[in-house]
C-alpha cells in the first residue's frame, strides 16, 4: 500500500511539473488545495491507465518498438497521457492535454520527473 501511495505522489508531482512547463497541458480550478486534489485524482487515473492499457498497447505494437529501437515508447506514453486527459474530461476533472505533440513532450517530461522522484522516494511496502 505504501508503494502505491509513493508512486501516486510521484506521478502527481510529475504531472504538476508538466502542467507548470507546458502551456497546453492545463489544470484549472479554484484554490491550490483543489488543484492538488485534482492532481492526485488525475495521478490515480494515469496510474490505472498505465497499469491496465499500456501493457496491452506495448504487446500489440511490439514490432514498432523493435523497428524504432524503443523510440515508439514516446508515442505510447503520449497516447496514455491523451487517454488520461479524455478520462479526466469524462469524469469532470479539470485536466486537459491539447494536442498530440504536447502529449509527446508532456509524456517525456512526466517520464523523466517520475523516474527522478521514484529514485529518491522510498519504495518498500
Amino acid at each position: 500500500m505504501k508503494n502505491f501511495l509513493v508512486k501516486t505522489i510521484a506521478n502527481a508531482g510529475a504531472l504538476a511539473v508538466a502542467v507548470w512547463l507546458l502551456d497546453k497541458i492545463t489544470l484549472t480550478g479554484g484554490s491550490t488545495g483543489e488543484k492538488a486534489a485534482t492532481l492526485i485524482v488525475v495521478a490515480l487515473v494515469f496510474g490505472l491507465v498505465n497499469m491496465l492499457v499500456k501493457p496491452v498497447v506495448q504487446v500489440l505494437t511490439f514490432p514498432l518498438f523493435i523497428l524504432t529501437l524503443g523510440l515508439f515508447t514516446l508515442v505510447v506514453n503520449a497516447l496514455m497521457l491523451l487517454l488520461t486527459s479524455w478520462v479526466a474530461d469524462k469524469v469532470d476533472l479539470s485536466f486537459h492535454v491539447d494536442g498530440f505533440w504536447t502529449a509527446v513532450l508532456g509524456g517525456l517530461i512526466i517520464s523523466v520527473v517520475s523516474w527522478a522522484l521514484n529514485a529518491f522516494l522510498p519504495d518498500k511496502d
